[in-house]
């Protein structure tokens, strides 16, 4: 390749940084780790790394993300890039944000323990580096947006899950409580939503019915003019 055309342009670092959603007993929660590299050693850090010279930044975020958690086929979106002058002490770096959900029980725990990582609660999260605390709120802003309007949340569960699960799912997303009666009165009329005849009773003895999401009778329903809004 012919470099150059541009040799006299400033060359600049280029990274990825990844905001990964997690939810469990209730809470959402965002996978956080100790780092373990100067600048910042021993600080509070979203999981990232550079883009490496023949990979695209998607490509690098998805490295990331299967190094860490052992997962290939998650859901990401990118989010921004972030572009402040001082925003690294170490360099001047470019950082492309990417979100991703990950359901709790697919993920590789003992990776994530070597890689110094933990899961935090959204709402009591630590000190984060440079502009990662902007970065988390970009990106709680951009899911509560999307899972709104498309049915991402299901991300965050396992494959087979409760009304009450998912209620509580989407109660962590917005950070408020939503109708019991309303919010059942939706879900009944997604027949993408499939109920099982197997029950739930490990909070109560009555149990709840276990349901699947279908992504095929979910995208019929598309096509068909349903609107996806919770």
């Amino acid at each position: 390749m012919n470099t150059s055309f541009y040799s006299e342009q400033p060359r600049f670092l280029v990274a990825v940084d990844c905001i990964i959603f997690g939810f469990s007993e209730g809470e959402l929660n965002l996978l956080l780790l100790k780092r373990s590299m100067e600048p910042a050693l021993g600080c509070w850090s979203l999981p990232g790394g550079f883009v490496k010279e023949h990979e695209s930044a998607e490509e690098a975020a998805a490295r990331v993300l299967s190094l860490l958690t052992g997962l290939d086929q998650l859901y990401m979106e990118q989010l921004r890039i972030f572009t402040e002058e001082q925003r690294d002490p170490g360099e001047r770096v470019l950082s492309i944000a990417y979100y991703a959900l990950v359901n709790v029980e697919d993920y590789d725990r003992d990776l994530v323990l070597q890689h110094n990582a933990y899961w935090r609660n959204i709402n009591d999260l630590p000190e984060l580096i440079f502009d990662h605390d902007d970065m988390v709120r970009s990106a709680l802003k951009r899911l509560q947006r999307k899972a709104s309007t498309e049915p991402v949340g299901f991300n965050l569960l396992p494959e087979k899950f409760t009304v009450p699960q998912l209620q509580a799912l989407y109660e962590a997303v917005y950070g408020r409580s939503i109708d019991k009666r309303n919010f059942r009165k939706k879900i009944q009329t997604m027949d993408f939503l499939e109920k099982s005849e197997e029950k739930d009773k490990s909070s109560s003895k009555r149990g709840a019915f276990l349901y699947t999401f279908n992504q095929e009778l979910y995208e019929k329903a598309i096509n068909q003019g349903f609107s996806f809004t919770l």
